[in-house]
């Protein structure tokens, strides 16, 4: 049995991640301001969900249901301790690995060499507290000839920013990101103080896109999940050619921004923490936080399934939520889901494309931040066909807090520990 993660004082982001707080006293659903002319609009009501569950006790063996192959053993390598609160990990060129703090740092480490260097310092602006703070980075994937990155933060007033920075990297130093230079793209009011999302990430068509939750308290109160106007409970697709602004996609499902907000590409999601895209089939994975019982992962078609209703506040993973007697017509359902058994929050990763660990190639590996349990499934597994999802394989119980996992430019998987500092290596094990 692993050892439950360790509760610290930040209390992490991802708590963002089990189950929810009691609804504040916001009266509104959230607004939006952006460089972008069109203004989405924000939407209606549903009733909070009850409280956070409580500590889970991981069974020994799960089964991915697949039929594969066993994937082999795997083990963490320790590469950077001493980090604060680590909770995303970004690559850059000349083999460099950016971490992004939760209090607003971003700190460069070369695994290979065991150097650290800040790389962007805004911690004058950011809110680094409970589920709030610097959650996701991304450098332009033309770095670095094109000198940008772009950062989603927590304001002081804890409302999401998307900004872009500027700066540069020398030779094989570690990239340097100039604070003053930042150039907000957007503002997202946020009603309640969980679910703000996180992830920033290019996909294959060259377009930034971004995860937001679903704007917190407990059940979607709101309905942001189910409102494709809204940009909360959604994840966004949006052309960054130009510096300065953004555009939309001419091939984005809402476009127009008649039925929905124009930088939205999917919807129906309570707080998709961690994205991010298999480099080999270009689909895209979304682990999309549970509230009571569930937790999810989600494998889409990026152009094939542009404008889906992934189902959240209808469906909890596989499961009706706000009404007993739902239907699933329409939605796309979870390819993997687990219940309070593995786990209660669940940290998106990688398809595996490396080459050092024998046996886990085409591997996509997640884990749940509450047990701490190292998770598994292969990416060409196929969903049962009756509406229900398969269960991950257990792969290593690592007794941290993973808070997101990360992939350096040869393909090998990072993650870090919230609570530890860590920023480990996945190996192969003995």
């Amino acid at each position: 049995m692993p050892t439950l993660h360790r509760r610290v004082p930040l209390i992490l982001i991802l708590a963002l991640l089990a189950a929810c707080a009691t609804p504040s006293d916001s009266s509104s659903g959230p607004t939006v301001t952006s460089v972008q002319p069109s203004s989405p609009t924000d939407s209606a009501s549903a009733e909070p969900g009850p409280a956070e569950p409580g500590s889970v006790t991981p069974s020994a063996v799960a089964s991915s249901g697949a039929g594969a192959d066993d994937p082999p053993p795997l083990a963490l390598e320790t590469v950077a301790e001493g980090l604060s609160a680590p909770i995303g990990i970004a690559s850059a060129a000349g083999g460099w690995l950016l971490v992004n703090e939760q209090a607003g740092r971003v700190i460069g480490v070369h695994p290979q060499r065991g150097e650290r260097s800040t790389v962007l310092d805004i911690r004058d602006r950011v809110l680094g507290e409970g589920e709030r703070g610097l959650l996701g980075l991304v450098l332009h994937q033309d770095w670095p000839d094109d000198n940008r990155a772009f950062v989603h933060y927590s304001d002081r007033d804890g409302n999401t920013v998307l900004s872009e920075f500027a700066g540069g990297q020398d030779g094989d130093a570690a990239p340097i990101l100039d604070p003053s230079s930042e150039v907000v793209l957007m503002r997202v009011e946020q009603p309640f103080a969980n679910h703000n999302g996180g992830q920033l990430a290019f996909g294959p068509d060259g377009y930034l896109w971004f995860g937001l939750g679903d704007g917190g308290s407990g059940g979607d109160p709101f309905g942001n999940g189910q409102d494709a106007s809204t940009l909360l409970g959604s994840i966004l697709r949006m052309d960054v050619a130009e510096p300065g602004a953004y555009a939309i996609p001419d091939d984005n499902p809402f476009a127009d921004g008649s039925d929905g907000a124009p930088e939205v590409f999917l919807f129906g999601l309570r707080n998709p923490w961690r994205f991010s895209f298999d480099v080999e089939t270009e689909a895209l994975w979304v682990a999309d936080v549970g509230q009571n019982s569930y937790e999810e992962v989600n494998r889409v078609d990026p152009m094939a399934d542009a404008g889906a209703n992934l189902g959240w506040n209808l469906m909890e993973a596989s499961h009706c939520f706000a009404d007993t007697t739902c239907s699933s017509d329409g939605l796309i359902l979870p390819l993997v889901e687990y219940g309070r058994d593995l786990g209660c929050s669940v940290t998106g990763g990688h398809v595996y494309r490396g080459t050092a660990i024998e046996g886990l190639n085409g591997w996509y590996l997640f884990s749940d931040y509450c047990s701490g349990l190292l998770l598994g499934i292969r990416s060409d597994a196929e969903a049962p066909g009756d509406g229900s999802a398969l269960t991950p394989r257990i792969l290593l119980e690592t007794g941290r807090s993973i808070s997101s996992f990360g992939a350096d430019a040869d393909g090998e998987l990072y993650v870090t520990d919230i609570g530890g500092g860590l920023l480990s290596r996945i190996v192969a094990g003995g």
